[in-house]
């Protein structure tokens, strides 16, 4: 087996950390981020090499054996990387400042029906399949398209919110970005393919933690509480709906010490989350939606908002907070203080390398 052929397999089985660290796989990554025939046409013409072959896999495999007896030839893929990422960026004649200022005119973020589920999956279980008489149908057409817009709002405040924040780590001067959208890599820093996630810190481990230090998890502690004082919300309300209504009553009835007891119970396991990276970043490799699993590094961007942390969302809009703080990360970013996450997934055992950069609004 080549060194072309070890790494595809490597590649093919999600083994991203044999890439880590490897002269020759780097270059393997990198002879594939640039792949794609318009891509790899430019990089060739603008470097004076020519080949022979004419599949996309045959010119890669040939790209790569040239490349392999050049000194130069990681320094060359990372120029051209760079070049092509800003010229892509710039293609996309984006005012970004107009769309930061759009951002704000989502006042409200939630998703229509069960946003694990595609929207489409979610009208045909909920509606389609479930409601037999065509005027039952026609009476809850406003609730569908409530929740048609609800789904369609949350997705383009991800999409433009994403793309603002991806562009702060592709465009920083230490990060070689992956402009031919390889699976499993958005960016380089030195020897180490990373992928981005931009998260919030996850509810089933703060349930879990909070059961911990509590002894019930948030919603069950809450009500308990509540009903000792006198307190109750309405049974047909959702979780969300619940814990807020007796967040709220309670501050009204002048128990407010119940509430701050609560938050400050949430604010330490944040900050011992941050603290201690490695139990958060296994429990989210742990815990992925089997459709979108992955074992590639990773660096997670958990936004938090310990004032509220129901409006963590309005974090990822917070460029001000943000973009200063991505930039001193990646200042001082040490791919030897990543930390190295052995995981368990479906049965199968996989390690990979990650950190957890944390933006807190206090």
């Amino acid at each position: 087996m080549t060194d072309f052929e070890k790494y595809d397999v490597a590649f093919r089985k999600n083994d991203m950390c044999a890439f880590n660290g490897d002269p020759l796989g780097l270059l393997w990554l990198k002879v594939r981020a640039i792949s794609r025939t318009k891509i790899m046409e430019a990089f060739l013409s603008g470097n004076s090499i020519e080949l022979s072959s004419k599949t996309v896999s045959g010119r890669a495999k040939e790209l790569y054996a040239i490349l392999v007896q050049r000194a130069d030839s990681i320094e060359m893929l990372d120029r051209f990387l760079r070049v092509k990422c800003h010229e892509w960026y710039d293609s996309q004649g984006i005012d970004e400042n107009k769309v930061k200022d759009n951002l704000y005119k989502v006042r409200h973020y939630e998703w229509g029906g069960d946003y694990t589920n595609s929207l489409d999956k979610y009208l045909v279980g909920r509606y389609v399949k479930a409601v037999r008489d065509y005027d039952t149908l026609v009476e809850q057409k406003g609730e569908i398209a409530s929740n048609a817009w609800s789904y369609v709002q949350a997705s383009w405040y991800n999409n433009w919110t994403s793309y603002l924040i991806e562009s702060l780590f592709k465009t920083h001067s230490r990060v070689v970005p992956s402009v031919g959208e390889i699976k499993n890599v958005d960016f380089f820093i030195g020897g180490i393919p990373l992928d981005l996630k931009v998260t919030y810190f996850p509810k089933q481990l703060m349930d879990e933690k909070l059961k911990l230090k509590l002894g019930k998890k948030e919603l069950p502690w809450l009500a308990s509480k509540a009903k000792e004082l006198g307190v109750f919300a309405n049974k047909d309300l959702s979780d969300a709906q619940k814990l807020y209504v007796l967040r709220e009553k309670l501050c009204e009835c002048g128990y407010s010490e119940v509430v701050d007891s609560l938050n400050a119970a949430k604010r330490k396991t944040v900050k011992d989350a941050e603290s201690g990276k490695r139990e958060l970043i296994t429990w989210l490799y742990s815990n992925q939606g089997e459709m979108r699993f992955g074992a590639e590094n990773r660096i997670y961007l958990i936004l938090v908002d310990l004032s509220d942390m129901d409006n963590s969302w309005k974090m990822k809009r917070a460029f001000s907070v943000l973009e200063p703080r991505i930039n001193e990360y990646l200042d001082s970013f040490d791919e030897n203080k990543l930390e190295k996450v052995d995981f368990t997934f479906k049965n199968s055992d996989y390690k990979s390398y990650s950190d957890a950069l944390f933006v807190i609004k206090e």
